[in-house]
């Protein structure tokens, strides 16, 4: 099937479009690349969008537009991608939508909301859409997340000793595919990633820069001693997986209540503080589940000043980006999805639940018919337990 996969993370900067061929072959799914494009979100939906999340207050009208118009940015790259990609003959689209709340409290997901109608994805592209994957997990028990780590066992497994796949978005998480001994696979939320860091960046510069290109402010800065203690005693850290959070825990109230008393430090030093915390707690995480070695993708992946903390706080522990093994840091996130979607339409469940939490596993997502009567692929008469990247392809209908 030729599947477009996208997805806006907690970052909420840009909607990613990766498009493959996937196919099943015996025990394995096999993902053949076709490329990735994407595109910003217009200055006034992120403003509108940052306006709304919490801590903030807001209302069902602003709900609504948000649904509506994030839903409209999607369909717009959606019927690029299928043009640029797959030359027009797209099967399926799968959204991840954006996040806008993940209902956490007490060490259990209630609830959680992804907007972006899937319905202006369907009428524009007239491509059926799997979309609204977390929420059956979460129904099922589980945490909600990390949901692609069933992609990431399947890619990782076979491999020895214990690989681990890290996302660094606005929040970081972590997949550990499993080990010696047959060990089960773990996946967690391990804190913020570059949430924090993209806070205090916009807060320290009236909104002139949403983020550290290139880690620059943070390469100006020092890491603060008592900053860092304070960051570090947040609970969070210290409780045990399943777990996962994001900027409904971790956003600027937050870090501004952490600075209370600090008003000397200077900007680029709180922002060499959150990347330290960042790098610390990413560590942490991974040395906890005994990693033998990281795959990294995700935003963070472009800060070379987070990179090296990281190196560093892993010590030993190799630390390589995800395209080594076929899966360009940039687009992972949103082939993943669209394997999620391919499982999906193949009635096959999407969910680990060793690593989300839930009772047992899920066939994931609701599914929008297009514009043709709904025809789904036969039901896979096994369950697939690795996943193949084939090499990729260019773009259909250029070469």
């Amino acid at each position: 099937m030729r599947i477009i996969g996208m997805m806006s993370g907690t970052s909420y900067d840009a909607v990613d479009a990766a498009a493959a061929d996937i196919t099943l072959d015996g025990d394995g799914v096999v993902l053949r690349p076709l490329g990735m494009v994407s595109a910003r979100y217009d200055d006034g939906l992120r403003s509108a969008l940052a306006a709304a999340l919490p801590p903030a207050a807001t209302t069902l009208k602003d709900v609504c537009l948000l649904d509506t118009r994030i839903g409209q940015a999607f369909a717009e790259l959606a019927v690029r991608a299928d043009r640029e990609l797959c030359g027009g003959r797209a099967e399926l689209v799968v959204s991840h939508g954006q996040t806008v709340h993940h209902w956490a409290e007490g060490g259990r997901v209630h609830g959680t909301l992804q907007l972006g109608e899937p319905a202006w994805i369907a009428e524009a592209t007239g491509r059926p859409v799997v979309s609204g994957l977390r929420t059956r997990d979460v129904a099922a028990g589980g945490q909600g997340a990390p949901l692609v780590s069933i992609v990431d066992v399947l890619w990782l497994r076979g491999r020895p000793g214990v690989p681990v796949a890290l996302n660094l978005g606005g929040i970081a998480n972590i997949t550990a595919a499993g080990g010696p001994a047959g060990s089960p696979p773990l996946a967690f939320d391990t804190g913020p990633a570059n949430a924090l860091i993209d806070a205090a960046v916009l807060h320290f510069t009236g909104g002139r820069l949403a983020y550290d290109a290139d880690g620059a402010l943070a390469a100006r800065g020092r890491v603060d001693g008592e900053l860092l203690r304070r960051l570090l005693g947040d609970p969070y850290y210290a409780a045990p997986p399943p777990k996962t959070t994001g900027k409904e825990l971790f956003h600027l109230p937050y870090l501004l209540a952490a600075l209370e008393g600090r008003d000397a430090l200077r900007p680029a030093d709180v922002v060499a503080t959150l990347t330290e915390l960042t790098a610390r707690t990413v560590a942490d995480a991974v040395r906890s589940v005994g990693a033998t070695e990281v795959f990294a993708s995700g935003g963070g992946t472009r800060n070379p000043v987070l990179m090296d903390r990281l190196r560093s706080a892993l010590g030993g522990v190799p630390l390589r980006g995800s395209g080594e093994l076929g899966l360009p840091s940039a687009a992972k996130e949103a082939y993943a999805f669209a394997v999620l979607g391919f499982l999906t339409a193949h009635g096959l469940a999407g969910t680990v639940p060793a690593c989300t939490g839930a009772r047992h596993a899920s066939v994931l997502g609701s599914i929008t018919p297009g514009r043709r009567a709904l025809r789904l692929p036969e039901p896979a008469p096994t369950v697939p337990v690795r996943l193949r990247l084939a090499p990729p392809l260019p773009p259909y209908g250029h070469g």
